[in-house]
């Protein structure tokens, strides 16, 4: 009924904002992992490699040039960017992200109260029809008469 179709899309709305914010939090990562690239770092032993699909990893070689890393830009493709232009494409990943966040979340809470609502029992059956306008309409519900 209504209540299971209620909790299989906020099942499905929790676990997108949840997939969400790991990618977002790997954005982060990888942009703070970019402050340790200095000039004193220049002829280390080892460099780090920033990858946002597999972590962090890091391989034998010699760091040589600590103003330009590649950055994975999606589908196996990966761009060289001066340190400053990468930080600037991790944040606009990250206010991407928060931005689909803070759109989920709304119809998250709506979803939320529209199963207490079917919950509720007797005494919210009288709202039942207006509810169900609601879910199937996704528009403004007008009380009709």
């Amino acid at each position: 009924g209504l209540k299971t179709q209620l909790d299989q899309v906020i099942e499905f709305l929790t676990s997108s904002i949840g997939q969400l914010k790991v990618v977002q939090t790997k954005y982060v990562e990888a942009k703070d992992s970019l402050n340790v690239l200095n000039k004193n770092n220049k002829g280390d032993k080892y460099v780090l490699v920033l990858n946002i699909i597999f972590s962090k990893m890091y391989v034998p070689g010699t760091l040589n040039d600590v103003e330009h890393v590649l950055v994975d830009v999606g589908t196996g493709y990966y761009v060289e960017k001066n340190v400053e232009d990468s930080k600037s494409f991790f944040k606009r990943k990250i206010d991407f992200l928060t931005k689909q966040i803070e759109k989920i979340q709304p119809a998250l809470q709506e979803k939320h109260a529209m199963k207490q609502d079917v919950l509720v029992g007797p005494g919210g059956q009288k709202n039942l029809s207006i509810l169900c306008l609601a879910w199937f309409s996704d528009c403004d519900c007008v009380r009709a008469g």
